[in-house]
């Protein structure tokens, strides 16, 4: 099974708390709260009941050995990437994996760059295949 079958697919506000915690690490709902207001003021009660949402949903998960409660993530950042990606391909892309790719790359300018990395990883993937 994949992540795209297997990761419940999240909220904008769930993918910013998703966000805080990967790029923070294992934090409290305050930690969480406070990198939250750095982009748009965030409520302590409000986060706090998103985040019990999301652990129950499966999202995140709660260690609560301390008297804070620290969240972490339950799926990696690549994992729910895939998820939204794949399921992106699907409904609006009809599956076409190439028509999501050509939308991206004439909607938003690419940097030389970020090209470069593309033909890199495009080379990969045509060795793999062929091997």
């Amino acid at each position: 099974m994949t992540a795209k079958d297997t990761a419940p697919k999240p909220t904008d506000a769930e993918l910013a708390i998703l966000r805080a915690l990967w790029e923070n690490g294992p934090s409290t709902v305050r930690q969480v709260v406070d990198r939250l207001n750095q982009s748009r003021p965030t409520g302590y009660t409000t986060a706090l009941k998103l985040m019990q949402i999301m652990t129950d949903k499966g999202l995140l998960v709660r260690d609560e050995r301390q008297r804070s409660h620290v969240y972490h993530p339950a799926f990696s950042k690549g994992q729910i990437q895939r998820g939204l990606v794949g399921d992106l391909i699907d409904r609006a892309f009809g599956a076409s994996a190439h028509q999501l790719v050509m939308q991206a790359l004439t909607t938003k300018e690419v940097s030389r760059e970020e090209m470069a990395q593309i033909r890199r990883l495009l080379d990969e993937m045509e060795k793999e295949k062929s091997q």
